[in-house]
């Protein structure tokens, strides 16, 4: 067990917080207190992953009255590898097809034999009902007592353990839903409803996201179950929107936790950017709450490289929301963090293909056998052989404390990837060397095509952002990936191999509401009192239900309140999220307001705003706006946040060296160019103003960080280095 940071404490005081996050080879552990923060890996059990926190927690002596705050994996696995338990649909006759027909998109246009993953309910497990609502929610065919005591007795015959029910218009109307649900919850069956976990529009995304949670909910409750025995209240979850809820609602809607582990990576990016002294904020390219970032950034980039994959985001001052994702070919339909993954990881696999051409993933040695150097038997050449064999990385440091790295094996690997056995010792480096630049060209390739996916593509430009590079391997090719997309600032955190546990600690208490209400806003019309009343009705009442909610859990704690639009022009067939109006503060349980005391004028005002913010965003996004023509406002969200003292990023230790360190050693750097000797300094000992110049290794447990020529760095006094370009 690899252990980092300052010593161990066995009591932690109330003010301290604890942020687990589970991986498939570490579970990361980080304790947050007042001025310190206490690093540890532990081994995962990936038979059980409970037994890893557990056990973690226990060696940490984490007291009773802290909380505890986890990125939770076992809803991603389950749903990825298909681990769910066996559930029934049920909906409206003539829609048990939906989740075959989706979109009808097709991901290889001129692929005559087309494959994809089958859906999560067999054809054999879908029911349909004789009734129907209409859009506005009013009843065309009742749902009769008999037909309610048909449909549960077939789902009681199928063997299924779950039931999701999702019937047409329910989002307008729930009552023939809820009877359905009331009979299934009698006789025994987990039952998700469409009306209770999305209610919005759009068929087949509320019925993917209805089954998905219906799906998961065995699985992830069981396991909630296991740790809130031990931990009780003062366990808390990570959802994929980048905030943490107890374990009794997500034990509800386990959908809500499947992007939970790269969520975590995301905020504790942000809080290190905006951590510390500051020289003044640059205007970003949007809004958000958050200040200025290091060396002034608040746009930011993220590079979280793992082993199997990189998971990629910009957040403009603030992490960015998108309600539309597809995850293991399963569309989901909730609010998530903006993320964009690829399979590129220290363990992607390198190949060629009939044609000789080289391709990096998406196949991936994992952490076992994983990669040749790994002495485990494995084969196959890797990103993280590349490394090796380009003295990237170093084999007198352990790997995550504990792998000791063999040269040889990931050099005779990397070379089986040429083909042909070179004649002398001296073509075999050399062919070696070729190799493995190639391979990390290609991997490179994949990672600044992903950057740009979520930026450029995006109408943001990159270069005005900070790249924070973390992840076991992400400082590797930070400093490569800046440079290819002009990128001039590079931040690794000081413990990037355990950022997202750091963010996991850091998240805050926020929930999540939207309601489907398909309103126009027609231009020219005088002053669209209409549609500004009915909103803030309509707003009202997801106020009373997420003050009641959190008052029940929380007690009369004070919350912020932001509420946000999905709009599209009419015609079009999907929406962008802008906010509407200006963040509140009310205490939970107490009278909902509008905007600005019910008085008319406000909300118009409030309405018009937001249609002006939805014109520039479509501008950015598309490079075009209609002005004249009419705007449809599809779903109203609200996130209601628990207003509590926060728990600051800690700085660095006083007592840690700063200036110029001694070196610890020395290695070669293997480019195209010409090899280079590098020094290679221990990160301990780069206290806060240590200053380097490259090139350089900077080596730690939990991470390496290549410092190439051109390039220096400087540590702050929260332990991050800022990598700077200067050639």
């Amino acid at each position: 067990m690899a252990r980092t940071g300052e010593p161990q404490s066995s009591n932690h005081g109330p003010a301290a917080r604890v942020g687990v996050d589970v991986g498939g080879t570490f579970t990361d552990f980080v304790v947050l207190e007042p001025g310190r923060l206490i690093v540890r890996k532990r081994l995962s059990t990936p038979h059980d992953p409970a037994e890893a926190v557990l056990n973690g927690l226990e060696d940490l002596g984490v007291g009773a009255d802290v909380p505890i705050a986890h990125g939770s994996t076992v809803a991603t696995n389950a749903l990825l590898e298909r681990r769910g338990a066996r559930v029934a649909l049920i909906t409206t006759r003539g829609f048990a097809d939906v989740l075959e027909i989706g979109r009808q998109a097709r991901p290889q246009l001129y692929d005559l034999r087309p494959t994809r993953p089958p859906a999560l309910v067999p054809r054999a497990l879908r029911f349909e009902v004789d009734e129907r609502m209409d859009r506005h929610g009013r009843p065309q065919q009742a749902l009769s007592d008999e037909q309610v005591a048909a449909v549960v007795a077939q789902v009681v015959a199928s063997g299924a353990a779950a039931a999701a029910v999702c019937l047409l218009f329910s989002f307008a109307n729930p009552a023939h839903e809820q009877a359905l649900g009331a009979a299934l919850q009698r006789a025994g069956i987990d039952v998700s409803l469409s009306s209770d976990i999305l209610p919005e529009f759009r068929e087949f995304e509320r019925t993917s996201t209805t089954v998905t949670n219906a799906y998961l909910r065995p699985v992830v409750t069981a396991y909630l179950e296991q740790l809130t025995a031990v931990l009780g209240s003062r366990l808390w979850v990570m959802q994929s929107d980048g905030t943490t809820v107890p374990p009794d609602r997500l034990a509800v809607r386990p959908v809500q936790a499947v992007l939970s582990g790269p969520a975590g990576g995301i905020v504790g990016a942000l809080a290190v950017a905006r951590a510390g002294d500051r020289a003044s904020p640059q205007p970003g390219t949007d809004g958000g709450r958050g200040g200025a970032g290091l060396a002034g950034r608040r746009n930011i980039l993220t590079l979280d490289m793992g082993g199997t994959s990189t998971d990629v985001a910009f957040c403009p001052g603030a992490p960015v929301l998108e309600t539309q994702h597809e995850i293991g070919g399963v569309v989901l339909n909730l609010p998530m963090l903006a993320i964009h993954t690829v399979g590129a990881g220290g363990g992607s696999i390198a190949r060629r293909d009939v044609a000789g051409g080289l391709h990096v993933g998406p196949a991936s040695a994992g952490a076992s056998p994983g990669p040749a150097c790994y002495g485990r038997g494995g084969m196959a050449p890797t990103v993280t052989d590349a490394n090796l064999v380009l003295g990237r990385l170093h084999p007198d440091w352990r790997l995550g404390g504990e792998v000791r790295l063999d040269r040889a094996a990931a050099r005779a690997a990397v070379l089986a990837l040429g083909g042909n056995t070179p004649r002398s010792e001296r073509a075999a480096n050399a062919e070696a060397v070729t190799l493995a630049n190639a391979i990390i060209r290609v991997v490179n390739a994949h990672m600044a095509r992903a950057l740009r996916v979520i930026s450029i593509e995006r109408g943001y430009d990159p270069r005005r952002c900070a790249l924070v590079a973390f992840g076991g391997a992400g400082p590797l090719h930070a400093a490569a990936l800046a440079e290819a997309l002009d990128i001039r600032e590079v931040i690794v955190p000081r413990y990037p191999g355990v950022l997202s546990a750091v963010g996991t600690a850091l998240a805050e208490v926020e929930r999540s509401y939207s309601r489907t209400v398909m309103l126009t806003v027609e231009r020219g019309a005088a002053e669209p009192a209409a549609v500004a009343m009915a909103l803030a009705d309509a707003y009202a009442d997801l106020e009373r239900q997420a003050s009641s909610e959190l008052r029940a859990a929380l007690g009369p704690v004070r919350l912020e309140l932001r509420r946000s639009l999905d709009c599209r022009y009419q015609g079009q067939s999907h929406e962008l999220l802008v906010t509407a109006g200006r963040t509140r503060r009310v205490r939970a349980g107490g009278a909902p307001t509008s905007q600005a005391g019910d008085k008319p004028r406000a909300e118009i005002q409030v309405l018009q705003a937001a249609v002006r913010s939805f014109d520039r965003l479509h501008r950015r996004r598309y490079g075009y706006g209609q002005a004249d023509r009419a705007v449809e406002i599809v779903t109203i969200r609200l996130r209601a946040r628990h207003l509590q003292p926060g728990v600051a990023l800690p700085e660095a230790p006083r007592d840690q060296p700063g200036g110029a360190p001694v070196p610890a050693g020395q290695t070669t750097l293997w480019g195209d160019a010409q090899p280079v000797t590098a020094p290679i300094f221990e990160r301990e000992q780069c206290g806060p103003g240590t200053h380097l110049v490259g090139p350089a290794l900077i080596v730690q447990a939990d991470a390496t960080t290549v410092l190439p020529d051109g390039w220096s760095a400087e540590a702050d006094r929260y332990g991050s280095l800022l990598l700077r370009r200067y050639a």
